[in-house]
C-alpha cells in the first residue's frame, strides 16, 4: 500500500500539468485510506513542476521488477 511520502510513478499523461505517463513524485498526503493521493513532482534540479490531486489508478508504487 502506498504511504505518505512513498516515492511513485504516474500511470497516465496530465497535460494540463505537463505531467507524463512515467514521471516521478512523492506522496504528500493520503486521502481517504488510499482512495486518493497529493502527489509532489520536481525537475531533477529540485524545481517544483506540480502538486496534483490524484485517483489510486493514476499512480502506482516504485518496485523492484
Amino acid at each position: 500500500m502506498i504511504q505518505e511520502l512513498d516515492r511513485v510513478i504516474l500511470t497516465s499523461d496530465i497535460p494540463e500539468y505537463r505531467l507524463e505517463e512515467g514521471d516521478i513524485g512523492t506522496v504528500v498526503l493520503r486521502h481517504q485510506n488510499g482512495k486518493g493521493y497529493e502527489v509532489g513532482f520536481v525537475t531533477l534540479d529540485a524545481e517544483s513542476v506540480a502538486i496534483v490531486s490524484l485517483h489510486s489508478i493514476q499512480v502506482r508504487p516504485i518496485g523492484r521488477r
